[in-house]
């Protein structure tokens, strides 16, 4: 009788519900927070369009603002690699605004490198690329835990996420 085989995924899966109650808990304290009265304090989240925007007075008003989302993703469990920088501009009434991309996927080229990295353990696995995700097969559940913990020390742009372990 052949050994059970075991397997676990790599994805970048976000869950947008939780990121929309981080976005909207952060709003509430920053609108309730004294050092943002009377000024302009915009959070947008886009989920079509998978962005997210800040708009404030100064550069110091949304680092304040992007540290309270940080701090709510954090608490829902969301990598502060979910989001990408895209652009930081001058916004109308001269206001600044940060415009950021919300990683949900792991691209080719980190798929790739992902993938390298499970070869260069030189252990008894096989890793396959299926579109959004990757699964690593084996007969010894030491080595895929191994392997977890090897990429999770790494930094990835993508949000690392493990699941379907079996």
């Amino acid at each position: 009788m052949a050994a059970k085989e075991h397997q676990f995924d790599i994805s970048a899966k976000l869950d947008m519900q939780k990121m929309k109650d981080g976005v909207i808990q952060a709003q509430k304290e920053i609108d309730n927070r004294y050092d943002f009265k009377g000024i302009t304090k915009e959070l947008d989240l886009n989920v079509g369009a998978k962005t997210l925007t800040l708009i404030s007075s100064s550069d110091n008003k949304i680092d304040a603002m992007r540290d309270i989302l940080i701090s709510n993703m954090n608490k829902r469990g969301i990598s502060i690699n979910s989001l990408e920088e895209l652009k930081k501009e001058d916004s109308s009434g001269g206001n600044r605004k940060y415009t950021y991309k919300i990683i949900d996927s792991i691209e080719k080229d980190e798929a790739k490198r992902i993938q390298t990295e499970i070869k260069g353990l030189k252990l008894k696995v096989t890793a396959a690329n299926q579109g959004d995700e990757i699964r690593v097969t084996g007969k010894n559940i030491d080595d895929l835990q191994t392997i977890m913990k090897h990429l999770k020390s790494l930094d990835f742009k993508a949000p690392l996420v493990f699941d379907n372990f079996k």
